[in-house]
């Protein structure tokens, strides 16, 4: 079963269930999915759905940092509510030690020795880790490791 049928199922079981906020956050997945199909005319492949759920994961954070800094915390908790929903279908993050291990093997398969060669290691490093660790957590390890 695809990662797009598994959400789609989901989306009946929340629904049968009455669990109202799983399935709002659901639909909103679904319909930033449907969106995507139809902008671009493609099938989503797995890599897609998980590009798009990080992708709504991201503007969740993002959205509920304004709400916690206006002091909104009944937004901040949708959103965060949200997050851990979405987190259900990503894979397995990889925890600080394992990150900075597959960049120092991605920064020795590139050969690259400074900051200079930072947009090389990212090319490499973001395909390599979709999924598996934020855009942000990858640069600065990146970082960390090239100065």
């Amino acid at each position: 079963m695809s990662l797009r049928e598994q959400i789609n199922n989901d989306i009946k079981e929340a629904m049968k269930a009455k669990d109202v906020e799983r399935r709002d956050a659901l639909r909103l997945l679904s319909s930033a999915m449907k969106q995507i199909e139809v902008d671009e005319r493609k099938e989503l492949s797995d890599d897609d759905v998980i590009a798009i759920i990080q992708k709504q994961i991201k503007q969740r954070n993002d959205a509920a940092g304004q709400y916690k800094a206006a002091g909104r915390d009944e937004l901040y908790d949708k959103e965060m509510a949200e997050i851990a929903v979405y987190e259900v279908y990503l894979p397995a993050q990889l925890d600080d030690a394992e990150l900075e291990r597959a960049v120092k093997a991605i920064i020795a398969q590139t050969g690259a020795a400074s900051m200079k060669d930072m947009g090389k290691v990212m090319g490499v490093a973001s395909k390599e880790l979709t999924g598996q660790a934020d855009g942000k957590r990858i640069s600065e390890c990146v970082k960390k490791l090239l100065s």
